[in-house]
């Protein structure tokens, strides 16, 4: 279900979304990041994921993202929840505030581990760029969000 964006702009202002990110990891131990073109966290190297529709189960939410963030479709029995976090942006899909609402996200977290060998084309219409990260680079870095890093010790 898609909503006008004058709608969709009064839910932000007013609600928590609740989202699902992909922590994409490699049998050698790195992980998938993508340079956000989009609010929030624009400019930032920062995991797939997406925001869950109303009305959705999450094994359909799973299976819809993983295809759109990743171009190929993942089972969320196959993945491991990482745990629920909690996500803070000082802006939003909008702009900034004042004129625009800040974004709070509950954010389901899940590992998905690739066998060896495994390649993966995700599209760019969300990240300019993709890249392969060892955890001691994407703890170490300051192009990576406290909310990424915060993925990394649940997975050691």
């Amino acid at each position: 279900m898609y909503l006008p964006a004058e709608t969709f702009r009064t839910v932000v202002a007013a609600t928590p979304l609740v989202s699902l990110d992909l922590v994409v990891q490699r049998a050698s131990g790195e992980i998938l990041l993508g340079e956000r073109l989009n609010r929030s966290a624009r400019g930032y190297w920062f995991v797939p994921g997406g925001r869950i529709r109303k009305s959705e189960h999450l094994d359909d939410a799973f299976r819809r993202l993983t295809h759109d963030e990743l171009s190929q479709v993942f089972e969320r029995v196959d993945a491991q929840l990482l745990g629920v976090y909690e996500h803070f942006y000082f802006d939003s899909v909008f702009g900034a505030p004042p004129a625009y609402p800040d974004t709070h996200c509950i954010v389901l977290a899940y590992r998905l581990g690739l066998r060896s060998g495994q390649a993966l084309t995700p599209p760019i219409d969300q990240h300019a760029r993709y890249g392969w990260w060892s955890l001691e680079l994407a703890n170490a870095s300051a192009e990576v969000p406290e909310n990424t890093r915060a993925y990394l010790s649940a997975l050691a």
